[in-house]
């Protein structure tokens, strides 16, 4: 039985929360927070402990931690946690700072602890079989990516304040799913942006929709398209196009009733919120995070791979920027 640690308890460590406590060989022991009636609230609802952060790292029945802890401290808890022999599962992303990021991966190498990264949407049953799919040789060899991520409202300014921007907070699960289904990282990255969902998010810094173009080094190409609104829904989709054919991973519905009539066909709009999307892909994170550690395999998603996304994102500001592709050897 892996004894866990929750650093953080807010919305998403909530969700953690119940993958631990779901799966057979994890419990859940400790929860903690920079607010500590947050951490007594979640601890209290799974029936542990809620204490200091530094507390769960040094103690030693504590096999594994999960941080889900504000983006400024996931390399330092990270560090602290490899550091006291503990394997890691960290929310996206690393760092706000590639620099730091990399420091950090340099760091927890050190130690030879398991570190995932939390890129939940590459166990996404959908997104799981159109790899499958393509690893397969279904439909030749991949050329053309599209990737669709639209969210149904903007978070609150001050959310977008913090957030390390639209390339860090929100496309970076493109970019790793881009890295995964290529099988590779791009050799640049081209960036169009603008703030036209809400000027507050433009007078924040940021921007609210965007479209980045990946050049591969053998001529594959991929597209991303991202923006704050979608009225109608939570939309997330993959389309790629092959030598011998197409995959497409589409929606998921609210429901799977279609009405058939003289004026038309309809269906249900896809689901709203990202947790009814993504609820069993976080399941199976954890359930990936665990096998990994019982079998003492590599995890999936590892820290070079949040890195990776992390250059990416990198790339893409830089690109917005100064109106030019960036090269991720540059970067």
């Amino acid at each position: 039985m892996i004894k866990v640690g929750l650093l953080g308890a807010g919305r998403i460590a909530g969700v953690h929360a119940a993958a631990i406590s779901t799966h057979p060989a994890s419990r859940l022991v400790a929860v903690s927070d920079h607010y500590p009636d947050m951490a007594e609230k979640l601890a209290s609802d799974y029936g542990c402990a809620a204490r200091s952060t530094a507390e769960i790292i040094a103690d030693p029945e504590i096999d594994a931690v999960l941080i889900a802890t504000s983006t400024d401290t996931h390399s330092d808890l990270i560090e602290a946690a490899t550091a006291a022999g503990k394997a890691v599962l960290c929310e996206k992303p690393v760092d706000l700072s590639l620099e730091r990021a990399r420091a950090c991966q340099q760091a927890a190498a050190k130690t030879s602890q398991p570190v995932m990264i939390g890129f939940n949407r590459r166990f996404d049953p959908g997104f799981g079989a159109l790899k499958a799919a393509l690893d397969a040789g279904e439909i030749g060899k991949a050329e053309l990516l599209s990737i669709t991520s639209f969210d149904p409202a903007p978070p609150p300014v001050a959310y977008i304040k913090v957030s390390g921007g639209l390339f860090r907070d929100m496309m970076i699960h493109d970019f790793d799913m881009a890295n995964f289904i290529m099988g590779a990282a791009p050799v640049s990255v081209s960036a169009m942006a603008s703030s036209i969902v809400d000027p507050e998010i433009g007078a924040a810094g940021d921007v609210d929709t965007a479209v980045v173009t990946l050049s591969y080094a053998d001529g594959r190409i991929g597209v991303i398209k991202n923006s704050r609104r979608a009225v109608y829904g939570h939309d997330q989709r993959i389309e790629l196009l092959g030598s011998e054919g197409l995959l497409q991973a589409q929606n998921m519905l609210e429901n799977t009733v279609v009405k058939s009539t003289a004026n038309g066909v309809i269906s249900a709009k896809p689901t709203y919120f990202f947790l009814e999307r993504y609820m069993p892909a976080y399941a199976a994170e954890w359930a990936a995070f665990v096998e990994a550690i019982v079998a003492g395999t590599s995890v999936p998603v590892s820290l070079a791979d949040g890195v990776a996304a992390l250059a990416m994102a990198e790339a893409a500001s830089r690109s917005l920027a100064s109106g030019a592709p960036v090269r991720l050897a540059e970067i």
